[in-house]
């Protein structure tokens, strides 16, 4: 049996919230299908945000009341405060994930609270999920290059990740934010943070910023990690990273991994078809590294079928 790659699909939230043009709740409802369709079967579908500070995540309520009734993915919500995870489990979210910053800059910037009240607000929220019987997921951003104090220490990443695992998180993400990380360095922190943590609880967020997205997530499964985020059609990107094409495209990293022989159970032709519909939404062109492969060879096989 071929090894299985499990995808985080992210492009519903990380994607979609720095988009001004807003999707209709429906919309986004009728996305979020068609990605399960395609074979994705965990969706960070929204955040509990302020609607003023993100307006495309606020409709993040009446999305989760739909996921009610729709168990056959694992939906889940982004929380930044308690007041956002009271919100996300009162909308129905059974799962939720929490950002911890290791750098004090990046941190008070992004949240107005220092490294240790983030880590104190992160050890609380994980008491009340457990409590709760919320599966939990905390991602460690910024954890090879910070955009304001540069290279992180990697015994810091190391040494958070103990913490956090200590403190009960069910899934560690490590988030190469602004998508400065290269391929040695993101092994290395792999291996040694699945060493300690489990690596069955290691994930990896991966942007494309200097086009080594899908290298990184090589070097990634290389080390053993087997469950990758990406985001349909390369949606996204990170503000303080100028230029950034956004994250790694969930088309680039389902075509690389059955090359590699991994399984994900993820159809191509249906996740383009996700593409397709957020294109008409943004009226912009979307898509991976691997974009004009594919629709070269969709016109190959319409044209064997035409001439059979």
């Amino acid at each position: 049996m071929s090894p299985y790659l499990t995808i985080h699909e992210v492009g519903m939230r990380d994607g979609l919230q720095l988009e001004s043009t807003f999707i209709h709740t429906e919309r986004k409802w009728e996305l979020s299908r068609t990605l399960v369709e395609a074979g994705l079967r965990r969706i960070e579908l929204s955040s509990f945000v302020s609607p003023r500070a993100v307006p495309q995540m606020s409709d993040a309520p009446a999305l989760f009341e739909r996921t009610r009734s729709n168990p056959d993915a694992a939906y889940t919500a982004l929380v930044v405060n308690e007041k956002g995870y009271d919100r996300a489990i009162a909308s129905g979210a059974k799962s939720v994930a929490a950002v911890l910053v290791p750098s004090e800059t990046l941190s008070l910037r992004n949240s107005r609270k220092t490294a240790s009240q983030a880590r104190d607000f992160i050890r609380y929220l994980l008491k009340r999920a457990k409590e709760d019987q919320i599966w939990t997921r905390v991602y460690l951003a910024v954890a090879w290059v910070c955009p304001f104090e540069g290279a992180m220490p990697s015994r810091r990443i190391l040494d958070l990740a103990k913490q956090v695992n200590d403190w009960g998180a069910d899934e560690i993400a490590l988030a190469d934010t602004i998508g400065h990380a290269h391929p040695l360095e993101v092994g290395r922190l792999c291996e040694s943070v699945g060493t300690a943590i489990g690596m069955e609880k290691l994930a990896v967020h991966l942007h494309d910023t200097l086009a080594m997205g899908l290298a990184n997530a090589a070097a990634a499964m290389t080390a053993g990690v087997r469950i990758i985020d990406s985001s349909f059609g390369g949606l996204g990107g990170c503000p303080f990273a100028p230029g950034s094409r956004g994250n790694l495209a969930t088309e680039d990293l389902v075509l690389m991994a059955n090359k590699m022989g991994f399984e994900t159970g993820v159809s191509l032709a249906k996740l383009y078809e996700a593409i397709r519909m957020v294109e008409e939404d943004l009226c912009k062109p979307l898509g991976g590294r691997t974009q004009n492969w594919w629709i070269q060879n969709q016109a190959e096989q319409l044209q064997q079928v035409k001439t059979a």
